[in-house]
């Protein structure tokens, strides 16, 4: 398994990188909380990008990579914060009109779920439900939305009232498989990101702020939670680029192990690093204009996708039952 970066995953990266700088700096994502999360201009930037069309086929008008590119995609936007409905928007693509191009941007949940949240009810078109069967698709215009406070200020939620809808049939069980299994990666590409940005902040404030004298960066306190951090973002690098290989290449390993690792690794990593960057911040850390909360909470908000900690801590601890048993 190589975990090398090509000089084409290097250069898509950067191009993600830059985009991003460029059209979703801190001030405009705090912007989109008035607008439901989602600036509809910008949003359509990316899906010219191709971040929603980048596996698709060209033959279908996408880019045609694979998973691994878009894990190095996803942790870009997740550094930056980017919000909307991006994984499940991304993974209905060639399968719902319009979410390649950002025409239709598609939210998701799984119909077993007793939370019924729905994130970006505003201004998502239509809802990807998985279940045992498969995936359906639910007109928004059919749900009866109870819209809620939510922690991560730029993911609105709603919750479901009654039962889901049984929507229109569109896929069967091993492609929500796949969803599930893809859509791990993706979040953890994000949380991976949002691990990085965490760690950046931490050590940016730490070297610019002063107490008698010095930097607080060379207390050694402050010098031993960053190096944490950093260990915990690089510990997650690798098992969510792994995920992203072996999802491509499922000869090299186990998908369900790889994946679950991934995810459990960068939320760990993206949690515990925005909870540092706040303390490292200090008192400017509970402050709004402070990016360190943001980071934090939508890491939180994050977390729960396609497996909260937890859940993936229980499935990792039988999928090693299961390889023990069977040498």
């Amino acid at each position: 398994m190589d975990f090398e970066l090509t000089d084409d995953q290097v250069a898509l990266q950067a191009g993600v990188r830059d985009l991003c700088e460029g059209r979703f700096p801190m001030e405009v994502v705090r912007g989109t909380e008035d607008t439901g999360g989602v600036d509809a201009g910008r949003w359509r930037e990316l899906a010219d990008l191709g971040l929603f069309s980048l596996r698709l086929a060209e033959a279908d008008g996408g880019v045609g990579l694979g998973w691994a590119e878009a894990v190095l995609a996803f942790e870009e936007l997740g550094r930056a914060l980017v919000p909307g409905p991006l994984v499940w928007t991304h993974l209905a693509a060639g399968l719902v009109d319009g979410a390649a191009d950002g025409t239709r941007l598609v939210g998701g949940i799984e119909r077993a779920d007793p939370s019924g949240l729905i994130e970006h009810p505003e201004v998502i078109h239509v809802l990807a439900v998985l279940d045992d069967d498969g995936v359906a698709l639910v007109d928004v215009a059919e749900l009866d939305l109870e819209p809620l406070l939510p922690l991560d200020p730029l993911t609105p939620v709603s919750r479901v009232v009654g039962d889901l809808p049984a929507g229109q049939r569109v896929a069967g069980p091993d492609e929500a498989r796949r969803w599930r299994r893809g859509g791990a990666a993706l979040v953890a590409g994000q949380l991976l990101g949002i691990a990085q940005a965490a760690t950046a902040d931490a050590v940016a404030f730490s070297t610019e702020r002063e107490q008698f004298g010095r930097p607080i960066g060379s207390f050694q306190a402050l010098k031993h939670l960053m190096a944490d951090m950093v260990v915990r973002t690089e510990v997650a690098r690798g098992a969510v680029y792994a995920a992203g290989v072996t999802l491509d290449d499922p000869v090299v390993g186990s998908v369900d192990r790889a994946v679950t690792a991934a995810k459990l690794t960068a939320a760990e990593a993206a949690v515990a690093n925005g909870a540092t960057s706040v303390q490292v911040h200090g008192g400017m850390g509970y402050t709004w204009e402070i990016d360190a909360h943001l980071q934090l909470k939508r890491a939180y908000a994050l977390e729960p996708l396609f497996g909260s900690r937890d859940e993936l801590a229980e499935r990792m601890a039988d999928l090693l039952d299961v390889a023990a048993a069977t040498g």
